[in-house]
């Protein structure tokens, strides 16, 4: 049987401190393909975020790996861009200049200073944001931040687009634009993403799969659903859509008894 692109195997993160330990995460085992979707939701805790953020090589695993395309994820890397839900923009630059320095890091050698601009420029015409490009962040809104710190992420090219909670801080319907885009992107440029949320109907409409989260400590994998919906997807459309509400509904039904345990 043929490896997963992305593999999380028998992951455990023990934080320790003095004498002090704190189990987060124990024995999680994911495997996500090339191109695919995969949301991780769950209670707060539950240690999601710690989980990104070992695929992302931030925080160091206790016990197993995690493989990408068959090599050992051991340190931060640009074949895994993260996304958060605070922006991270450097204010003193412009919206290009914050897009074209991920790109300079990455491709200086590989491609010439024409290139890189050029490709920093696909990437914002991507988010729809190229005629804002020489505005600096105080002058964006806060949904244009997240549509460039997304740019960023995608001009890196990365083998995995990791996203924690990215659209948290978002007004409804900002969230509901940015989805969208998310969407349009994710299925023309087909990219393997691992998002975090804790927004059940998000997860549903974003996800080829729905990874739910154990309750922490010691948190692990306690379900995961398959959301099979075809895609392109339309909000408005998958709403009333039996297998949309059954994922919604099966969802809800676990963190809910989890809540109550």
């Amino acid at each position: 049987m043929a490896k997963a692109y992305l593999s999380i195997e028998a992951v455990g993160v023990t934080f320790q401190k003095g004498a002090s330990r704190s189990e987060v995460l124990r024995d999680i085992n994911l495997q996500v393909d090339q191109g695919e979707f995969v949301s991780i939701i769950g209670h707060s805790g539950c240690g999601k975020s710690t989980l990104l953020n070992v695929v992302a090589g931030l925080i160091p695993l206790t016990t197993g790996a995690v493989i990408l395309d068959r090599e050992a994820v051991e340190a931060p890397g640009p074949e895994r861009a993260v996304v958060f839900q605070n922006h991270s923009l450097l204010p003193w630059l412009s919206v290009q200049e914050n897009v074209r320095l991920a790109v300079d890091k990455v491709f200086a050698g590989k491609k010439s200073a024409a290139e890189r601009r050029d490709w920093t420029l696909h990437n914002l015409d991507l988010v729809k944001m190229t005629a804002a490009r020489d505005k600096r962040p105080s002058e964006i809104s806060g949904g244009m931040k997240q549509r460039v710190g997304i740019a960023r992420a995608l001009a890196m090219q990365p083998k995995v687009l990791l996203l924690d909670e990215p659209f948290g801080a978002l007004d409804a319907l900002t969230r509901a634009h940015l989805q969208d885009s998310v969407m349009e992107i994710q299925t023309a440029l087909k990219n393997t993403v691992l998002m975090i949320t804790h927004d059940v109907d998000e997860a549903v409409l974003l996800s080829d799969r729905i990874v739910m989260m154990t309750n922490g400590p010691r948190a692990g994998v306690g379900q995961i659903l398959s959301v099979d919906l075809a895609r392109p997807r339309d909000r408005l459309a998958v709403a009333g859509n039996p297998t949309y509400v059954r994922a919604r509904a099966s969802v809800i039904e676990f963190l809910y008894a989890r809540r109550a345990a």
